[in-house]
Parts: structure tokens; C-alpha cells; sequence
């Protein structure tokens, strides 16, 4: 029985849910929640996630939210001893760090310089934009002796993080000085599963996003 799975066309976050979903051939039931429209705030949206936000899944009644958790529970669920998700404690354990680099670290870089940028239409902050190339850098770093993020093979972090590095790709910062993460992109293109299907296509409905949002600026 599908999952049903509500996301944001270009969400980095829902686009992660979609590449681990693939990965693991678990399928999903697309409901698509229109933020414009208000679709988040709805009273049964609401009653079903009080934080309101995207990813949600819900399987056989279990409702569960954050994209990270999400993931981690459909290979938990649906494939326990995938790779993707290494049940060895300290190869897990790299996985989950860099999990949190990305959501704590990446992301929240990129956010603070981006978004006062499309959201309130302020400057680019050039000290915002050096503090985000510092963690990029970090990450190529992570990448010199890794074929994959966290190891040989791909897992939940090679995923998480390819969403967030498209991303910021998209949003016109360029990663071209940084060539492990160049080769680590290229890697993960060709070898995540369905990459185009779950992640491509929306990159570049997120690209349309931001530059529908700079037009009306």
C-alpha cells in the first residue's frame, strides 16, 4: 500500500524523502500541499501536523514529519539492513553526523545568506556568503577520502545532502572551486536511484521558484 506522502514541488527537504523512497522502491502517493493556496494551514492539515510543514508522510495511520526522520524510518521499516542506513554503530554514526552537518551547518548557511535576499528582498550579505563557502569547503574536505560521504557507499547522507548542494547550485553559488564535491555530485547523479525523477525535476521547479520571487522583487 503507498505511502501518502504531502510535499512541495522544489522543496530540498521533500526531494530527500523522494530519493530515499526511490532508493528503496517503497512507493508514495503524491499529495501535493500548495503553500500559496494555504494548503499547510487548513484545519485538517493542521490537526494531522501542528508544526504545519513539509515533508509529511503518513503509512497505515502513522503520521510522521521532518525529513531526516522520515528517512531513517523508511529504511528502518521497509529495508533494515540497507545500506543506505548502516546498522554497524560507528558506521552509523557517520551517517548521522553528517546528517546533522547538513540540516544544522549547510543548510542553515545557505538560508541565512539566500533568503533575506528572495524572502524580504534585502542585499546580498557578502560575510554570509564567506561563511557558507567555509562549510563548502568543509564538505569538500569530508569528501578527500571518501567516495561517498560517509564511506564506500551511498547512504541517507549522500542523499540528504545532494538535495541541499542542488539546491544551492540552483540558487546561482557557484561550488565549481570545490572538485571533490564536484566529483561526489557526478557520482551521486549517476547512481542514486531515479536521481532525475526524485530530485532533478525539482531543482528545477525550485530554480523557477526563486527567480518567479526575484521578478517580484
Amino acid at each position: 500500500m503507498p505511502i501518502d506522502f504531502y510535499y512541495a514541488e522544489g522543496s530540498a527537504p521533500c526531494r530527500f524523502v523522494s530519493l530515499v523512497a526511490a532508493a528503496l522502491k517503497v512507493p508514495l502517493n503524491l499529495k501535493h500541499v500548495d503553500f500559496m493556496a494555504g494548503d499547510h494551514m487548513r484545519p485538517e492539515y493542521i490537526k494531522m501536523n501542528p508544526q504545519h510543514n513539509v515533508p509529511t508522510i503518513v503509512d497505515d495511520g502513522f503520521v510522521l514529519w521532518e525529513s531526516r526522520a522520515i528517512g531513517r524510518y523508511l529504511v528502518n521499516k521497509y529495508a533494515g539492513d540497507s545500506s543506505l542506513y548502516p546498522k554497524d554503530p560507528k558506521a552509523r554514526a557517520v551517517v548521522d553526523q553528517r546528517l546533522d552537518f547538513d540540516i544544522g551547518t549547510l543548510y542553515n548557511r545557505f538560508y541565512q545568506y539566500f533568503y533575506p535576499q528572495i524572502l524580504e528582498g534585502q542585499p546580498a550579505n557578502e560575510e554570509l556568503l564567506i561563511k557558507l563557502h567555509e562549510v563548502l569547503a568543509l564538505l569538500n574536505t569530508f569528501l578527500e577520502k571518501n567516495k561517498y560521504a560517509a564511506g564506500e557507499e551511498l547512504t541517507l547522507a549522500d542523499l540528504s545532502l545532494v538535495a541541499n548542494v542542488s539546491t544551492i547550485e540552483a540558487a546561482g553559488i557557484s561550488i565549481a572551486e570545490y572538485p571533490d564535491i564536484l566529483r561526489w555530485f557526478d557520482l551521486v547523479k549517476n547512481t542514486a536511484p531515479d536521481y532525475e525523477e526524485a530530485n532533478g525535476k525539482g531543482v528545477r521547479v525550485y530554480k523557477e521558484i526563486i527567480e518567479n520571487f526575484r521578478i517580484k522583487k
